[in-house]
Order: C-alpha cells, then structure tokens, then sequence
C-alpha cells in the first residue's frame, strides 16, 4: 500500500515531528511504502495537486493545523475528486474537539484522528481494509458505510518513554536551522486557552536517552535545539538535570525552551547565572501581568511568583529572555496592555510578544467562550474578535502595536533606544504608534534602515532630546554616515584627542574615526573606530571624550 505524507507547512522554516514520530514506529514494516510531499501554503495549489495525482497514492495522510487548513483542504477536496478510492486520513491540532461537523461537511475526508498517533495510527493502519475494528482504535474518528459518526475519544501514549524517537526516520527533517526535542508530554498546568491544559498524565523521558538524543543531534551538526516541554520548570530537580545535561553540549548547542517564571525556585536561581553564555534562549510564559486576567484563564501560579521570576530572569546576561502577551483574555483591556508592555520594557526582556488570542479546538476557553462573553472567528485560526473588555478596533489596534514591538524593540538595532523611549515617556508608544498609522507605515514592509529613518524623524519632532541616542543606534548598526541621522557627525580626517574614555575595543592607528559632538560645536561626544581593511561597517572601537 503507497502511502503519501502532505508535507504542507506555512513556510519551509518550520517542519512537521508528527510523519517521523509515527513512521519510526513502523519502521520493520513492509506491508506499506511510505513517500513524503513537501510544500507551503504560498505555493500553487494545481501543481501541488497535479504531484499528488502523478505519485497515485493509496492513502494521502496530513497534519491539519491552523495556518495550513484551509490550503490543505482545497487541495484534498481536489485530489479526491481525480482519485476518488483514494483515503484521507488527517491529524492535528485541529481534530481536538468536535469531529462530527468537520467530518460531515468534508466528506472527502475519511478518518481524522485526536490527539497522539504514534500508536492508534499504526494499528488504524494494520485494520485498514477491516472497518467492523475502528471502533477499539482510541482517537479515530469517522463515518461509517451507515452515516454514523463514531467518536473514539482521544488518543495518548501512555509508554512515551518506549516510543522510537523520530530521528531513526529517514522522514526527520535534518536540514531546518532547528530540530525540535520532545522531553516531555503533558503539562500540570490548566491554562484555558491551551490545546496541552487538559493534557495528563505528565510524561518524561529518561535523562540517559535524551543525552543519547542529543548526542546525535550534536553529530549532525544541529546548532539550535527547540525543547518541547510545556513548562520546563514544574518540577525543579528534572530542570536541573535537563540543564546540566545541556551544558554538556555548550558551545555546540543553543536549548531554546519555556520557562514559567512564578515557578522559579532559589536552587534554580543559583543555577542559571553559572551555565555558560548563549546556552539557553528562554520564553518566559507570562500572557499577562494582571492577577485577574490570569485567574479567569486558569494559569496556575502567584502574579508576584511570576513578576519576580521575571524580573530575574531578564536581569541575567548569560542568556536572553523572551516574554509574550495575548491580546483578548478575557478581563484584559487594551490600556493594561499597554502598560504590560512598558513593565516588561522597564524589566529588560529581550524580546517581547504581543499575540491575539486564538480559541483552538478541544480548550476550556473555547467551549465557555459565550460564558466569558468572547466572540471568536468560527474559521482558522479562530481568533478573538471582541470581548467584554476590548474592542474590535482596539484589538487591531493591540495587532498594529505587535508590529511596531517586532519591527523596533525586538530588533537587535533599534531595541535600546526604544526601550529607553518606552520607559521614559509614558506616552510614547501611543504616540509612536499613532504616528506609524498616520504616515501609512504600520503594515508596510520596512528595512532595518529605513526603521531607522523613521525612528529618528519621529523623535526629531516629538523627542529631540534623544536624538544624539538614536544616531548613536544608528552608527553602531552599521548604517550608512551619509544619511540624516548623522547630520551633525564629523568624519574627515579626524585625530584622536588627548584623553578619551574606553568603552569598546582598543584603539590602533589604521582605524577610521568619526566624531559625534553632543551638540553642534561641543567638544563633548562619542568617539567611533571602524576598520579601514575590511567591508565590516559597524564600529570595532568606541569611546567618549568630555562625559
């Protein structure tokens, strides 16, 4: 039996675990050949389809998520109606909830399975040809010859620990900039907008095979590592062990994984200032920073715990701290965002993530939403349109603030003086913002250059005062000393003064300077060195004279 893998993604940076997963625990089968297709959601859909024709499968399988549903489905309805004995089993995130009406209205689809597959597929796939035994295969969903839904409930592997792990797949994808690592599976959390909140029992591999794991991992030459736990850090001796392990593979590896800050404990405290630089890249899960918020999404852990553990975490020069909002919990309003955003500018985040609420299939959140009065896309991906408590437009206005967050804070360049801005002036990200709309730039596609000359132009009218900053910010991105940020910088023929202050590098004679006067004819100012040698245009050596 030919068995085709729809590969589809959102785009070829991600890659799908769940073909490898379950074909490495099929892998002495012969019975069927497995092929994979490989494609995004931006690509034509008739070639896609013309491929999947040509290739004659017997079974077309996929993982249905939110970003590749609606492609995913043109093109099955498509190659259904070309190959019509052909069946279509999918999975996903999508079937966590109600099957029946999805089922029902695509009929083109045959099965569809809830939640982890790496056993129910294999033996759905062994019973294929013999419908009568469905009904013992947990998670299967589908109609039968009679148009009787049958529902089987939801699938978990309860022997996580015994599965074949995915990289013994010729199927695993060792060519991302990334592989994923599944540690653990469920989570001791109840957050009610996450498709893992009802997610028990909790799972663990062995120390030992995760070092085995890694150890391959490391031998392909993968340099980031995603650490699939949900909450990395519920339970203190397990974190340690993880991150002592992974210090075994520093420098080779970087581990990016989640952390929930309210559950930061002292002996882990101790721990993190000692592992090595750029080992960890952390996402501290935090959604909001408002008790009540918290509270009626049904995240365990102390508003304090998490605000403290946070402040920690982000004080660390070691590693980089991520934390994330979500727009549309209920009892969030937009102005607590933007007061959410300067606490956690005020803490030193290294990034920050304003998302809008998504209600996925199969969550708490979903199925009280009339309850919580939130009103939600009913199509992919099923984002919140409205609460009690935050408009429409103010929920675009929270996407539009999204941007400006990605486009200037969570941009190496420009964070500094961005942050600077947000704390100083409580008005500035209204403002800023209110000016990226005016000037019809919000939404539209801007170099790192030109965020720049935008930056600069706004504080000229509105902060001329940190003007100087941001042409320092300029200066050390690399851009070019032509333009108006550096108006007032002076590059020809200039010598070192008599004393200067050192604050980057070491000076020597083959050094290109510039000067930066605080003021027009100050004397006062910063001191940049750029290699005359090389093409490297950002400054190797820098200094302030008079300061």
């Amino acid at each position: 039996m030919k068995i085709l893998w729809l590969d589809l993604n959102s785009s070829y940076a991600h890659s799908s675990l769940a073909l490898p997963a379950i074909h490495a625990q099929m892998m002495g089968n012969t019975n069927f050949e497995w092929e994979m297709l490989s494609a995004t959601i931006n690509e034509n859909t008739g070639l896609i389809v013309s491929d999947i024709h040509r290739r004659r499968p017997h079974l077309i399988a996929a993982t249905n998520w939110l970003f590749t549903h609606e492609t995913l489905l043109h093109i099955l309805a498509r190659v259904k109606a070309l190959l019509p004995h052909c069946i279509i089993a999918l999975g996903g995130p999508e079937f966590l909830g109600a099957n029946e009406p999805f089922l029902r209205y695509n009929r083109f689809v045959d099965v569809v399975f809830r939640g982890e597959g790496e056993e129910s597929v294999p033996q759905w796939l062994s019973h294929i040809h013999q419908p009568a035994s469905w009904k013992s295969i947990n998670g299967l969903c589908y109609i039968d010859k009679d148009e009787t839904y049958n529902d089987n409930g939801l699938a978990r592997v309860m022997n996580f620990a015994n599965l074949a792990p995915p990289e013994k797949s010729p199927f695993f994808n060792w060519d991302k900039p990334f592989v994923q690592l599944e540690t653990t599976r469920g989570c001791f959390n109840t957050c009610a907008f996450c498709v893992s909140g009802g997610e028990k029992p909790i799972r663990t591999l062995p120390i030992e095979t995760i070092r085995m794991r890694l150890k391959e991992i490391h031998r392909r030459g993968i340099k980031n590592v995603r650490v699939l736990d949900r909450t990395f850090n519920y339970d203190t001796r397990r974190a340690k062990e993880l991150l002592n392990l992974f210090s075994e593979f520093a420098p080779h590896i970087c581990f990016h994984l989640e952390m929930h800050p309210a559950l930061l404990t002292e002996e882990l405290k101790q721990l993190l200032p000692t592992l090595p630089k750029g080992l960890l890249h952390l996402e501290a899960g935090i959604q909001s920073l408002r008790e009540e918020v918290l509270n009626a999404s049904k995240r365990k852990g102390k508003l304090t715990a998490a605000l403290d553990g946070l402040r920690y975490l982000s004080s660390l020069d070691n590693m980089e701290t991520h934390a994330d909002l979500i727009a549309g919990l209920p009892l969030y309003h937009l102005s607590d965002i933007f007061e959410d955003v300067r606490t956690l500018a005020t803490y030193g985040a290294g990034e920050i993530q304003l998302e809008s609420l998504k209600l996925l299939p199969g969550t708490d959140m979903q199925l009280r939403a009339q309850e919580l009065g939130i009103v939600y896309s009913p199509y992919p991906p099923y984002e919140v349109l409205a609460t009690q408590e935050i408009t429409p437009d103010e929920l675009q206005t929270a996407r539009q603030l999204s941007r400006l967050l990605d486009r200037f804070y969570n941009v190496q360049a420009w964070q500094d003086i961005t942050r600077q801005l947000i704390i100083s002036y409580e008005v500035f990200l209204n403002q800023f913002l209110d000016y990226l709309i005016a000037k019809d730039l919000i939404d539209q596609p801007l170099s790192l250059e030109r965020r720049g000359l935008v930056l600069y132009e706004f504080c000229k009218t509105h902060y001329p005062s940190h003007l100087t900053k941001v042409t320092i910010a300029w200066i050390e991105a690399g851009m070019s000393l032509k333009k108006a940020p550096t108006k007032r910088v002076r590059t020809k023929r200039q010598t070192p003064p008599e004393n200067w202050k050192v604050i980057m590098g070491e000076y020597n004679q083959s050094l290109r300077l510039c000067f930066l006067p605080t003021a027009d004819d100050a004397d006062t100012g910063f001191w940049f060195g750029f290699e005359t040698t090389t093409q490297k245009t950002t400054p190797v050596f820098k200094a302030t004279t008079g300061m």
